[in-house]
């Protein structure tokens, strides 16, 4: 069996609470692990211990980076919990390895162990001093051995990975994501999964007036955000028919914001369905004419949930940056048609309000629009 020690850390400073965050951790990571026979998760003091079998492994680390919750994880060797063992194994584990400068980095979680921490990085860097001829190095060291000291058993390792950091999936709620097929709705959608939200997606197009390509990049993208949550699923509704009747009644600079509101009167069925506390959008502020501050004001007001805007605050290159490091980038960046090129104003409104938009709503049955375009959507499912 191959070894890795997972540490986490925003959950480690729940108090009352705090079984639950690692439970739900430890759920997630049997989800992630559950076609790999043999594999097996445990829960030890401030730390979750993932064994699997060898032919097993080789993905492994890829898979715990993707996981919401870690901190960082390490492939790790079990001795028993004797400081002779752990000294003959670490020196058959650097056998082979070249490097000028080390330190020893222990942590000891069982206060019964005779050593202490900072005796167990003593006695090791001597012995690897001698052993190697590197010297110690505490600040910044070509190479480190990690130790960590448990009840009946001592792990240890050579390289810590960083994981996807924030909360575990499952223990934020479930929200109702609106993603279209550009760089901002994926970024979002992964910020709300690192803070604990489930998401449930959802995709408006204007096929058969434009062609399925924003459909195509949509589904691709849920499927790399789908590695961070496991088991999505994607309403797709077509909202052409609902643009043609608002094009046909409203003037073209407000037809934007009578859009973007319908749509979220789509999304709040959904969430309905979906037992759903909240939506989420890629909204950035100032970033296009319907993200002004009224705008953005006028267009929630037709949503019963709160919605979640992560990016507000962000500019648009620490976007770009974060879709490449989760990798949505070179999917949002193929070209496509997706329903906001269709009857899209030139000039729209920047500073809306509420009472313009109502009455311009007032002929148009939005409550049964919104009702047939959720009816008729057609649900997609990753497993």
């Amino acid at each position: 069996m191959n070894n890795f020690i997972i540490h986490y850390s925003e959950i480690a400073l729940k108090k009352g609470n705090r079984d639950f965050f690692v439970n739900k951790l430890v759920q997630n990571i049997r989800m992630v692990f559950s076609g790999v026979k043999g594999a097996s998760v445990e829960n030890l003091p401030g730390r979750l211990l993932l064994k699997i079998p060898k032919d097993g492994s080789a993905e492994a680390g890829e898979k715990l980076s993707k996981i919401p919750g870690i901190a960082n994880f390490m492939p790790a060797t079990e001795v028993s919990a004797d400081m002779e063992e752990l000294k003959k194994a670490v020196v058959k584990g650097i056998d082979g390895k070249k490097f000028s400068s080390f330190r020893i980095s222990a942590r000891r979680a069982d206060k019964k162990f005779p050593l202490t921490s900072e005796d167990i990085n003593k006695e090791l860097g001597t012995l690897l001093k001698e052993k190697s001829g590197a010297e110690v190095d505490l600040e910044n060291p070509e190479f480190t051995v990690f130790v960590e000291v448990l009840k009946g058993k001592i792990f240890f390792g050579f390289e810590k990975s960083r994981g996807t950091g924030g909360l575990p999936v499952g223990t934020g709620g479930t929200a109702v994501s609106l993603l279209s097929g550009g760089i901002d709705s994926p970024v979002s959608s992964f910020m709300m999964m690192k803070r604990g939200c489930r998401l449930v997606f959802v995709h408006f197009h204007s096929h058969p007036y434009l062609d399925r390509s924003s459909q195509d990049k949509v589904f691709e993208l849920m499927k790399i955000l789908d590695v961070f949550q496991g088991k999505s699923k994607l309403y797709v509704v077509a909202f052409g028919d609902a643009q043609k009747k608002i094009v046909l009644s409203v003037p073209e600079e407000y037809r934007v914001i009578i859009y973007r509101r319908l749509m979220l009167r789509i999304a709040n069925i959904i969430a309905e369905k979906e037992k759903a506390g909240a939506l989420v959008t890629g909204e950035n502020l100032g970033q296009v004419a319907s993200q002004t501050m009224e705008n953005i004001s006028v267009i929630e007001d037709a949503s019963k949930l709160s919605v979640f805007r992560p990016l507000l605050g962000m500019d648009k290159q620490e976007i770009v940056d974060r879709a490449k490091e989760i990798g949505t980038y070179d999917i949002s960046i193929l070209p496509d048609q997706d329903c906001c090129q269709l009857f899209t104003p030139k000039h729209p409104a920047t500073k809306c309000r509420v009472e313009t938009i109502e009455n311009l709503e007032s002929g148009l049955d939005v409550s049964e629009m919104a009702k047939e375009a959720e009816r008729d959507a057609e649900i997609r499912d990753v497993f």
